[in-house]
């Protein structure tokens, strides 16, 4: 699409883009952790402050909408046209807590500019999906006169905890979300400058296991030997539920696996990338090896695989000598279509538990399960999105999968009735998302904002009017 006023707009954002970046450091200034234990009312005052920051930018009917037990929700609206075609916007405002803020270059809820990328706790994940959505409706708004295309905003504010009242939200709210289409801006590109859709989602199952073997802990003196150690039984555990590849090793585990298409294959085989890139984003180590035997991207989007998040026994501070009386582990699988997370919950149940050694007792409990998620790109709002992003980032855009889990996504689709789920967002490989030093290319939230001003003219063609 374009037209004077699309133009008026992108001259709009790029008049504004600096003050649009100020934006997004006061959000990030708001340490909005949604954790249990850290302060809700910081959660609050974030909700607050995007609240404001909606009105600032020609929303209508801005609004915190409330769940009981849950962290704020922010809605807001802009419908001129009821005609016309309406596009729900999604982001979230809490995030991850800071975690070792030693490790941090700079304070983590103090934004900082360095070398074109603006670091601090939330900066990437997701309140930049936030100044996406709020600098394209102010450009669109104060630049050109009046949006394309009718919006509706939700900003969430429990998404880095699970979305556990989403579905609540959703049924409450029902009637303020129907859209024709929606974009949800929690997700990355391939690379810095590479725009991206990701078509695809890991699902993900959850385990907490604890192994026991003791009444109490005992001197490993005293009673070494003959004692069974629950820390190395849960070793011996975890290890048999992989193969020597890496591969899961629970039995049944890939009778589910949807094969890959040839057209997918082909699609991995021309990404803009190499191995030796894959280890240096990742951060691997000189020496460890890339498991899969397959494309990195291929294992990482299309296969599913198992992870140990968490051990603990005693700890690094209190380590004495001694067996300890129990051991701990949280192991989460993340899964390809076609599987099923109750079904994969069972496997690695049972998996666990046979392979216990000495007799010590085990605890399973699931703590967690979201189904994958893919959808279909043949919508022509498929097709508008990738105009739009090749023309805010001045390159053509790729389709990808995404190796992480996004619980809100399937939710979202089936409350508006399957209607296209468009996500687009600003990360990159180098964002350090949920990790010290979190980060977003500045350059790219200019075009990501850019790319979004682009979006609502092509979805007011592409979509069809009422009436």
């Amino acid at each position: 699409m374009s037209s004077p006023k699309l133009q008026q707009a992108l001259d709009h954002h790029r008049k504004n883009a600096p003050e649009y970046l100020e934006d997004l450091k006061a959000l990030v200034r708001v340490p909005s952790v949604s954790f249990a234990g850290f302060p809700a009312e910081e959660v609050r005052r974030s909700a607050a402050a995007v609240k404001a920051l909606l009105e600032r930018r020609g929303l209508d009917k801005v609004e915190i909408l409330e769940v009981e037990g849950a962290h704020p929700y922010v809605y807001a609206e802009r419908i001129r046209d009821p005609k016309a075609p309406t596009l729900l916007l999604y982001a979230h405002h809490d995030v991850q807590p800071a975690g070792d803020e030693e490790a941090w270059s700079s304070r983590p809820f103090e934004p900082e500019e360095r070398n074109g990328r603006l670091f601090g706790r939330g900066a990437a994940d997701d309140k930049a999906g936030i100044l996406v959505h709020a600098g394209a409706i102010d450009a669109w708004v104060r630049g050109a006169g009046e949006l394309p295309i009718n919006v509706r905003v939700v900003i969430e504010g429990e998404e880095e905890t699970g979305s556990d009242h989403l579905p609540r939200f959703l049924e409450k709210y029902r009637d303020r979300l129907q859209a024709d289409a929606m974009v949800l801006t929690d997700t990355g590109n391939f690379d810095t400058g590479v725009p991206s859709v990701t078509v695809a989602l890991r699902g993900i199952v959850a385990a907490s296991v604890e192994v026991r073997a003791l009444k109490q802990s005992v001197h490993s003196g005293m009673w070494g030997g003959p004692v069974p150690d629950p820390a190395m039984a849960l070793a011996k555990m975890l290890a048999a539920l992989v193969n020597p590849d890496g591969s899961i090793a629970i039995p049944g585990i890939y009778d589910q696996v949807r094969p890959l298409s040839p057209e997918a294959k082909e699609s991995i085989g021309k990404l803009p990338t190499t191995e030796q890139q894959f280890r240096e984003q990742a951060g691997m180590l000189p020496g460890v090896e890339v498991l899969g035997g397959r494309h990195p991207w291929e294992t990482n989007w299309w296969q599913p695989s198992l992870t140990v998040n968490a051990m603990q026994a005693s700890s690094r501070k209190d380590a004495r000598n001694i067996i300890n009386d129990a051991a701990w582990a949280r192991v989460s699988v993340r899964l390809v279509p076609d599987m099923d997370p109750a079904e994969v919950g069972r496997a690695l149940t049972e998996a666990l538990k046979r392979a216990a050694p000495w007799g010590v007792e085990v605890k399973v409990e699931i703590d967690s399960g979201g189904a994958p998620w893919t959808t279909d790109v043949s919508h022509p709002a498929f097709q508008a999105a990738f105009r739009s992003l090749a023309a805010g980032y001045g390159r053509e855009p790729l389709a990808i999968g995404c190796g992480g889990s996004i619980g809100f996504v399937e939710p979202f689709g089936k409350a508006l009735g399957g209607v296209p789920a468009l996500l687009i967002g600003v990360e990159d490989p180098y964002s350090n998302a949920h990790s010290e030093n979190e980060s977003l290319s500045i350059s790219d939230l200019e075009k990501a904002t850019r790319s979004a001003i682009h979006l609502y003219g092509e979805l007011a063609a592409a979509l069809p009017r009422k009436g």
